[in-house]
């Protein structure tokens, strides 16, 4: 591993304060929903880590950037970060932004811990460098097929648009289904009006619908054009992605938004700590959390033991990721090597697939778990 020095003052034991750099979608058009619920769970862990002590007497603080969902922007603030002498990056939401992120900062040599994209190439070669909490998009969608296959549904239309993320779901979907006796429908966003989706259903006889596209744009359309056709009332919606977890999903489509399964990242039934972070969160955002807040908070309580077991430094602490074992939120957290996957992995990520339930909207109701 190439283990570049790190920055004058990293390894500083005056009572300064241990920063550590945060990106954040927070404005449009990136998903500002989940954006602060990300944000909400990393400034949660970080004041529970100071009332505790800090890092080694030192206080932790959080350097926010948003990345409004641009990987350039990403890119420049990850630079940023680290001329200002971070000890580490953590958070990110969206993948392609986060693969931006990943790249840059294994290019300078400093320690990201990304919390919640799931896009199996963070980085084109192997990290030391980067480690992520959310599992890996191969694992996470092949659990979502499985659903899908049990529940019967054989003939599935993927409305999708482009980008690197969407068609890596829908690969994943398809190599997964095909073996399995599965049909993957590709309806190309680009070119269909939501009107036109609903023709391109009853045309392919299609039993299930998969939104692969952006929120609230195209998806609440989507959503709700097929809705209101009654050739349609007996497919099923589904958003892999995650977008019915937040509470914007619901304020724009009421009832029509229940009923699609998601995956969302969190167990059957929280720990004590979940239980205890879950009215933190709650308090702090006025709204249940969401998987990405959880996400968020447990991003810092690692980070936070590596600094506080290895010190400061960005070398030792890219070196301490197999070495990590800390609760988290959602289970034990500890990160390894996976086939296929560039960075550091924390393979015992909780996987399940969720809906609202159509009776009481703000309700999820679990549908299937890995």
């Amino acid at each position: 591993m190439n283990t570049p020095p790190s920055p004058p003052g990293a390894e500083r034991t005056d009572g300064s304060s241990v920063r550590i750099g945060a990106l954040v979608p927070l404005t449009r058009p990136g998903w500002v929903g989940a954006g602060r619920h990300l944000l909400a769970g990393l400034e949660l862990a970080v004041r529970e880590v100071n009332n505790a002590g800090g890092i080694a007497g030192r206080p932790l603080e959080l350097v926010v950037r948003d990345t409004a969902a641009d990987p350039q922007r990403a890119a420049a603030a990850v630079e940023e970060l680290a001329r200002l002498g971070v000890a580490a990056l953590a958070g990110e939401y969206h993948s392609v932004v986060a693969r931006a992120a990943a790249t840059r900062a294994d290019a300078l040599g400093l320690p990201f811990l990304c919390s919640s994209a799931v896009l199996d190439a963070l980085t084109e070669q192997p990290t030391q460098w980067v480690a992520r909490l959310a599992p890996a998009q191969s694992r996470g969608w092949q659990i979502y097929a499985d659903f899908l296959l049990s529940a019967g549904h054989s003939r599935i239309a993927i409305a999708s648009e482009s980008s690197v993320y969407w068609a890596s779901g829908t690969r994943i979907l398809r190599d997964y289904l095909a073996p399995r006796g599965g049909t993957v429908i590709e309806l190309d966003m680009r070119a269909l009006a939501p009107t036109a989706v609903c023709d391109e259903l009853a045309g392919n006889r299609a039993t299930a619908l998969l939104l692969l596209v952006g929120h609230p744009r195209p998806a609440v359309s989507i959503v709700k054009s097929v809705r209101r056709d009654q050739r349609l009332a007996e497919i099923m919606i589904g958003a892999p992605a995650g977008q019915p977890e937040f509470t914007e999903w619901a304020s724009l489509l009421g009832d029509d938004g229940a009923a699609i399964p998601f995956l969302r990242y969190l167990p059957e039934r929280l720990s004590p700590l979940g239980a205890r972070v879950e009215t933190a969160l709650r308090e702090r955002l006025a709204e249940a959390p969401s998987f990405v807040a959880f996400e968020g908070y447990d991003t810092i309580a690692a980070l936070a033991e590596v600094l506080i077991s290895h010190g400061t430094d960005r070398a030792r602490t890219a070196q301490s990721w197999p070495h990590v074992a800390v609760e988290g939120t959602r289970g034990q957290i500890q990160f390894s090597r996976t086939p296929g996957i560039s960075v550091w992995q924390w393979a015992g990520t909780p996987i399940q697939v969720a809906d609202r339930d159509p009776v009481e909207p703000d309700r999820f109701r679990i549908l299937h778990t890995s």
